[in-house]
């Protein structure tokens, strides 16, 4: 059985996040998804989520695509791997060639863990989504 791990804010949830979710399920037998807890949100983004993290955790966990939900609480994938025991990572390719995800792929093929890229959305993303409702409502 092949184990699969995403993670993601998943903040204002749109088509992209769930085209990346179908494609990592159609590529293992069970998916894990992490989503980012809203302290690591604001520790590493410097902005807490639209969306709380409770309501977010819950709209990933009724996904069918989706076999077990985990809150994230650290942006070390390995650590999660020593967790979770995955056998396959998603991301999207905007990640792919970044000092980060090179690092990993090296540190994943240490142990047999499969790194796979998906295209990243750039028509609709979390980031566009934002930048909309501030330019309408202000700072949000």
């Amino acid at each position: 059985m092949i184990v699969g791990y995403t993670t993601g804010v998943y903040d204002m949830f749109h088509v992209g996040h769930l085209r990346i979710l179908e494609r990592a399920r159609r590529k293992c037998d069970e998916l894990l998804v992490g989503v980012t807890t809203d302290e690591l949100s604001l520790q590493v983004k410097g902005k807490s989520p639209i969306v709380p993290f409770e309501e977010r955790r819950e709209i990933i966990a009724a996904l069918g695509c989706v076999n077990r939900v985990i809150p994230q609480t650290s942006m070390d994938k390995m650590l999660a791997w020593q967790e979770w025991g995955f056998d396959r990572v998603f991301v999207g390719d905007d990640w792919k060639g970044s000092p980060e995800w090179l690092a990993y792929e090296q540190q994943f093929d240490a142990v047999g863990v499969d790194v796979v890229y998906f295209p990243y959305t750039k028509v609709t993303s979390s980031t566009v989504l934002r930048e909309s409702l501030e330019a309408i409502h202000g700072a949000i």
